[in-house]
């Protein structure tokens, strides 16, 4: 992969790159669309990392189809797939860690996560050597971190975010969906259900963010099999809580709807 990246570079050519974890689904493919417009070339990798699991979350079971990913990132122009058997080997002791970003949202209930992601994404970087690297905004803490982390470690990288891309019916897309049975999915639309409910109530002028997350979780509790992580609205850059929406506001979502874990995000804006 080194190899393949310093060729490209001596033909000073431009590396997008897009990571994934593979199993991969109409938000991945717009990110590699993303990725062919800005740069010359477009390398993709599969490589479900262990380090962002904890030791109950669904490392194992995690959704993969291995030729049908290859075949869909041929499709949308990727010129390289990167999909290593193992990044860490079994001594391996060097972790890439924040000490502000991951202590909000996901980072709570999931302590180990945004290390991994980190660190995995640094691996990543050093072995791509991308000039441009695409990340999905579905995952904006994740997409906040790394961000952060390109900047504090130097990384000649440039982060962009791709949008949220949705099903017809309103749910983010995520490889997680396929976990879902046909009743837990129509309890997994309440996410987006709520993020809609949040930029209605913001219209009428209501701003209170307790009043409007108290709303959110009476949509989300009113499905069958939905237990609320966490429903939050915060500073779009620190993911501090924010009481009154008087600028531009992440509201973030974590829900587990039987045992699937789900997240989705929208940015508030204050009345007009």
């Amino acid at each position: 992969m080194q190899t393949w990246s310093d060729a490209v570079k001596r033909q000073d050519k431009r590396i997008a790159f897009v990571p994934t974890m593979g199993f991969l689904h109409e938000g991945h493919l717009s990110l590699m669309k993303e990725g062919r417009r800005l740069g010359d070339k477009l390398a993709v990798s599969i490589f479900v990392n262990p380090a962002q699991f904890g030791p109950t979350e669904d490392l194992e079971s995690y959704p993969r189809d291995f030729d049908r990913d290859c075949e869909l990132s041929e499709k949308e122009g990727a010129d390289v797939i990167f999909a290593p058997d193992e990044l860490y080997g079994r001594e391996f002791q060097t972790y890439i860690k924040l000490e502000k970003l991951p202590n909000h949202l996901c980072g709570i209930s999931r302590p180990v996560h945004f290390r991994g992601v980190a660190t995995v994404v640094t691996k990543l970087f050093n072995i791509v050597k991308p000039d441009i690297a695409i990340f999905g905004e579905k995952d904006y803490q994740q997409l906040l971190v790394i961000r952060q982390m390109a900047r504090d470690l130097n990384f000649d990288t440039e982060i962009v975010g791709g949008p949220i891309v949705r099903e017809p019916d309103g749910l983010a897309m995520s490889s997680r969906n396929s976990y879902l049975t046909d009743e837990q999915r129509v309890s997994a639309l309440s996410l987006s259900k709520s993020l809609k409910k949040a930029r209605a109530i913001i219209e009428k002028g209501i701003t209170d963010a307790a009043k409007i997350i108290e709303e959110a979780s009476a949509i989300i509790t009113s499905h069958p099999e939905t237990v609320i992580d966490y429903i939050a609205i915060c500073d779009a850059e620190t993911l501090d809580d924010m009481q009154s929406i008087d600028r531009p506001a992440l509201m973030a979502l974590a829900v587990k709807v039987g045992k699937t874990r789900l997240i989705d995000n929208a940015i508030l804006s204050p009345p007009h």
